[in-house]
């Protein structure tokens, strides 16, 4: 296993690629390299570790042969058959889908945030949501620090999110806009370009969406809190990369701002951009192809009580959202396994 098979399923896909793009960019040490897709993809190829790889169409029978770790980027139905495919094999599937995060025999891992989560393992790691992970990135040296009673936060997520028929619908109407045609509006429930939604996702009982939730529930199961108060309100803008959040954090303790900045300032996958008065703060054009998560505007918040603050958070959705992540992941199963 110091070079195990690799599979990653979904590999023509927007976040398939770019894991793609990472296992070379941070030379994961692959043994086989087998990509596999729908059957619309199936038969193309893929340019990745100097070599070039033909997508496969996923079968049970061609992913057990040749898998000791997959990363998969292929929605929830896909997902439901690779965790039934892993409990019969030694492979470890490491999942973008949002099919089993809050199964509770599935870890949902941030490996700034908890890493030992992924060893327990039954052959199964869930990747949290692109929205979650940036935001935990953010709360964690400040839950170790000062303690967290409670948090607000509101996204502003690119059309990346949704995938590639996101980018191509924005783009598509911001022509057509502009040449006086009419637009139509398939992948989101209202014109996006030059617009912001505040719905992602189905609306729940509760009147938050299935989005929202996500955010709240996955944050709490990171963190190991499931009592921490969190509301989440998420919109889609018309940006085509990085997702942004303004959150407010109420701490246990009460610390000062510049405290509160050293502490986010020396924790991994974070990187802070915080002199407003010199127009440095993270927008989302700063954050595209970076791995780390930005933070600025770290303020105290003024509408009350002493321990409140504010933040702004970036990061790139597909990349430490998503597909930097899940490689990540797959990086400490190795060093676990070299251990032995």
């Amino acid at each position: 296993m110091a070079q195990p098979r690799v599979s990653v399923v979904g590999a023509t896909g927007l976040v398939g690629r770019k894991i793609l793009e990472k296992l070379e960019q941070r030379r994961f040490p692959v043994s086989e390299l087998r990509l596999f897709s729908s059957e619309r993809s199936a038969g193309s190829t893929v340019e990745v570790f100097g070599d070039s790889v033909r997508v496969e169409k996923l079968t049970k029978e061609a992913f057990l042969a040749n898998t000791d770790i997959a990363l998969a980027s292929a929605g929830k139905e896909v997902s439901t058959q690779l965790r039934e495919w892993a409990r019969s094999s030694q492979a470890v599937v490491v999942d973008n889908s949002s099919a089993f995060r809050m199964d509770p025999e599935v870890p949902l891992v941030v490996p700034e945030i908890n890493p030992d989560e992924a060893f327990l393992h039954n052959g199964y790691i869930a990747n949290p949501n692109c929205s979650t992970i940036q935001l935990v990135v953010v709360l964690k040296p400040i839950l170790d620090r000062f303690g967290l009673r409670r948090v607000v936060v509101s996204t502003y997520q690119s059309v990346s999110g949704a995938g590639q028929k996101g980018i191509d619908e924005l783009s598509s109407q911001a022509i057509g806009l502009f040449n006086q045609a009419k637009v139509e509006s398939r992948v989101f429930p209202r014109q996006i370009a030059f617009n912001a939604i505040p719905q992602i996702g189905q609306f729940t009982d509760n009147g938050y969406t299935d989005e929202e939730m996500k955010v709240t529930n996955e944050t709490r199961k990171i963190l190991g809190l499931p009592g921490l108060g969190v509301s989440c309100t998420a919109v889609r803008v018309p940006t085509f990369a990085c997702h942004s959040e303004s959150v407010m954090v109420e701490t246990e303790a009460s610390p000062t701002v510049p405290e509160l900045r050293a502490a986010l300032e020396g924790f991994p996958g974070l990187r802070v951009m915080d002199e407003p008065a010199d127009g440095v703060y993270p927008v989302p054009l700063d954050g595209v192809e970076e791995d780390d998560v930005l933070v600025g505007r770290i303020r105290k918040d003024v509408s009350g009580g002493d321990n409140a603050y504010n933040l702004w958070i970036v990061a790139d959705n597909i990349l430490k959202g998503a597909a930097l992540n899940a490689v990540q992941i797959a990086e400490l199963l190795l060093k676990k396994l070299d251990a032995h």
